[in-house]
């Protein structure tokens, strides 16, 4: 070795002086690099190598750690340690529930095909996908626990002995025998361990051992074939191979401070001290490069700042989620890296190099607005001459309702007040053919995304005789429910079709015209412009002196809530509602659902707020699916990213309005997202969204009844006791919506997913229900208990096969 390459190494980092292996950060095949984020402790996965953007792996979960190991798989811990979950790191939206017991897990770490964990309460590493390669469990005080390619090992606490289990655990073990280790890290075939007496690092596994007398390093990683630690004082990161005949030192990301260092595969990663983002380098190209995540807790929180070895990271704890918690520094020097800095926003992306090079790209952007402006005219003009759209007919269809009413004066308010004081209605007059024009074409495009939705028949205009005709003059045995402005009713039209028409209410219990008017506006404006298989078909209108009707396709099946609250003396114990006795069917008719209202918020531009999502509002056609029904109360939503929400007066119904909308009368599509918690609760429970426990009692919201339950792992005692208790599959689905119904109903707006995560997530569990169907997977519980053996709901085998 010369001189100067053991000069380098002898300014590492004195003896580690920290013994817990968990970090924040984790890295799996592919490459990818997974992290928890700063603020809501979400897990997201991105390529370490391009600059793809990052993915949620389930915003419903907060995260206290992660765990790859280079494996083609990731584990994450949720905060309390008391859940375990892991996913493929090819596809992060498949998660799966590991572990679910009343033990608090710590020390995550994840092999090239096992998972270890160390049960301090119990004094246990356990282990899960391991099989009869891996024991159950070993007793006894550990910490450091790493894991390899067939092996995991730790430090005993009593002696400072290297214990390992596994395959390979022997041939590793045997590298450490009669010294005395502090810290672990492991990697490939090899595990390090940092001696106690001199600092000094030791290799063992995968061929002849290397000892490292002449090395001192704190923040040790292992790779397959290199380590990397953290020099003194500046916490720059220096790597080296491993098992060669000679050792390559180099610095791929020289001047940079570090906070830790992860290492997988042939990759490392490191914190960036400063602004807590991901830097991620190969062996092969030795260049670091910046990962597409956002800022990432910069190391595990912990309740105890007692049991930080070194010193507490500064001002740690407005990064935690738990109060109090704070995050230890893996450092014990004198000599702290730079300053963190305070959670921002990523940082934008660099200006151009050279004026030059601005104006160049600056013309090309303007021959490419250009252009494309260019086409879009000649697409409105062929569209117009195709569909007649520049006449001033008066149609209502699916892309544009052109609803000029007769009573102007009292007939479009609803309406304009989604959009604002002083902005034109959206509906607006025939003239208004820019705007119209603008919001055609993004129908057009935005349908074109959607999948299920597509252009609908003109909605037709019946008589009032003819409606009065098909519900044989509203008689009280066609009433079959209320409306958001009046009453419903079911009729049959002369051509045969059965239809429900709901009549705004008249007479003594009419509201005031202005009301009735309003809301029939609204709902007809948007059935006129909305299509999906998933919302309420619409078939026409009547709108004849004082009486406002709506007609929609029938719903043979009734409303969702129906078959969760049965009135007494109907669906009797000889013929159960099929959504009773079905946990599949129950997810089903959510997912339905939810798709329907993600078309509202992420396709109708500007979004659509439907404000009463509700089981009663969700209707179920003949073959049991779903369609979201009654927009009387709904209103457009903010157009632009800088109105973030709508200032109005609440309205809906109690028990599923957003506490942020009646208390501060902040409206977002987010209240819908509130409402549809309540809903996905009500399904899980059989529980009203408004109900009482005993007779006399005090009324208890069903989100207060359930969510403490869930969140303390006692999902079972809120369960529906109507239906069948859930297998393995189908208790891992429950669970899923559990844990996404809680977060829907978060007392923020910003903390609540958006639609389109609630419709994937729903979309797994509904796909968990039909691999239960078919008998596929096995293994796993069988429930939804508490203790750590039975709760433990595996990865099934076909699963694991889609992580080797």
């Amino acid at each position: 070795m010369t001189p100067l390459l053991l000069l380098l190494l002898l300014l590492l980092l004195g003896a580690a002086s920290t013994t817990a292996s968990a970090s924040t950060v984790a890295v799996a095949a592919g490459p990818t690099a997974c992290a928890v984020a700063e603020g809501n402790s979400t897990v997201y996965c991105a390529s370490a190598t391009n600059s793809s953007s990052a993915v949620a792996v389930a915003p419903f979960v907060s995260f206290s750690q992660v765990s790859g190991g280079g494996g083609a798989f990731v584990c994450g811990l949720q905060v309390g340690g008391r859940a375990l979950f892991c996913w493929p790191a090819a596809a992060p939206g498949q998660l799966r529930r590991v572990y679910n017991g009343p033990d608090q897990l710590s020390e995550l770490a994840v092999g090239g095909g096992h998972v270890a964990a160390y049960d301090a309460a119990a004094r246990v590493v356990r282990w899960w996908r391991g099989g009869d390669r891996f024991p159950a469990q070993v007793a006894g005080g550990f910490a450091s626990l790493v894991s390899g390619d067939d092996f995991t090992c730790a430090v005993e606490t009593n002696t400072s002995a290297v214990r390992c289990w596994g395959p390979r655990g022997s041939a590793v073990e045997v590298g450490f025998l009669n010294v005395s280790i502090s810290t672990l890290a492991a990697g490939g075939s090899r595990a390090c361990g940092v001696r106690k007496n001199d600092g000094g690092v030791l290799c063992s596994g995968g061929g002849a051992l290397t000892p490292r007398e002449d090395l001192y390093v704190d923040g040790l990683v292992v790779g397959d074939s290199h380590a990397c630690g953290l020099l003194r004082p500046n916490h720059t990161a220096e790597c080296w191979s491993l098992g060669g005949a000679t050792t390559t030192l180099y610095s791929p990301a020289y001047g940079t401070a570090f906070e830790f260092l992860v290492a997988g595969g042939n990759l490392t990663c490191g914190l960036v001290s400063t602004n807590f983002t991901l830097l991620c380098w190969s062996t092969d190209g030795l260049v670091a490069s910046e990962v597409n995540l956002p800022p990432i807790l910069p190391g595990v929180c912990v309740s105890d700042n007692n049991s930080c070895k070194c010193s507490v990271l500064p001002d740690s704890g407005r990064f935690c989620k738990v109060s109090g918690d704070v995050i230890c520094r893996r450092f014990c020097d004198t000599s702290p890296p730079p300053s963190p800095r305070t959670p921002s926003p990523p940082p934008s992306p660099p200006a151009t190099p050279s004026s030059r090079r601005g104006v160049s790209k600056g013309w090309i952007a303007f021959a490419v607005v250009g252009a494309v402006g260019s086409f879009a005219g000649l697409c409105s003009i062929v569209y117009c001459l195709l569909f007649g759209f520049c006449s001033h007919k008066k149609v209502h269809n699916s892309v544009q309702p052109n609803i000029a009413s007769n009573n102007n004066n009292n007939g479009g308010g609803g309406a304009a007040a989604a959009v604002g004081s002083g902005a034109p209605s959206p509906y607006g007059s025939p003239n208004g053919s820019l705007g119209r024009l603008r919001r055609q074409l993004s129908r057009v495009m935005t349908r074109q995304r959607s999948g299920p939705s597509s252009f609908k028949d003109p909605a037709e205009e019946f008589t009032f005789a003819q409606l009065a005709a098909a519900t044989k003059d509203f008689a009280m045995e066609a009433k079959i429910g209320e409306g958001s402005f009046g009453t419903v009713y079911r009729g049959k039209l002369p051509d045969g079709r059965e239809v429900a028409i709901k009549r705004g209410e008249s007479g003594p219990r009419a509201r005031k015209f202005q009301e009735k008017e309003t809301a029939f506006r609204s709902e007809l404006a948007f059935l006129s412009r909305l299509h999906h298989k998933h919302l309420v078909g619409f078939v026409g209108y009547c709108e004849e002196n004082d009486e406002r009707l709506l007609v929609y396709e029938y719903m043979k099946n009734g409303a969702l809530y129906d078959h969760l609250h049965p009135k007494p003396g109907i669906g009797g114990a000889s013929s159960p509602s099929p959504v009773a006795t079905s946990w599949k069917l129950r997810i089903k008719i959510l997912l339905d659902a939810s798709r329907g209202i993600d078309y509202l918020h992420s396709y109708a531009v500007p979004p659509i707020i439907h404000r009463d999502i509700k089981s009663s509002n969700i209707l179920l056609d003949g073959s049991w699916v779903a369609r979201v029904s009654d927009f009387g109360l709904s209103l457009m939503g903010p157009e632009t990213e800088e109105v973030k929400h709508l200032s109005m007066k609440a309205a809906g119904t109690v028990g599923y309005m957003d506490p942020e909308y009646y208390g501060l009368h902040h409206l977002t599509v987010k209240s819908d997202v509130y409402g549809f918690g309540v809903v996905m609760l009500e399904v899980l429970t059989g529980k009203r969204a408004i109900f009482k426990e005993a007779e006399g009692g005090s009324p208890v919201s069903v989100v207060d009844y359930a969510v403490p339950s869930i969140v303390a792992g006692e999902l079972n005692k809120v369960l529906d006791g109507r239906a069948p208790e859930p297998n393995a599959h189908e208790a891992e689905a429950v669970e899923l919506v559990a844990y996404t119904a809680v977060h829907c109903v978060r007392l923020e707006g910003k903390d609540r997913p958006a639609m389109a995560d609630i419709v994937a997530n729903l979309e797994t569990a509904v796909a968990l229900c039909e691999d239960s169907a078919t008998g596929g997977g096995g293994g796993g519980a069988t429930g939804l208990g508490n203790s750590s053996s039975s709760a433990s709901l595996s990865i099934t085998s076909m699963e694991l096969s889609r992580m080797d």
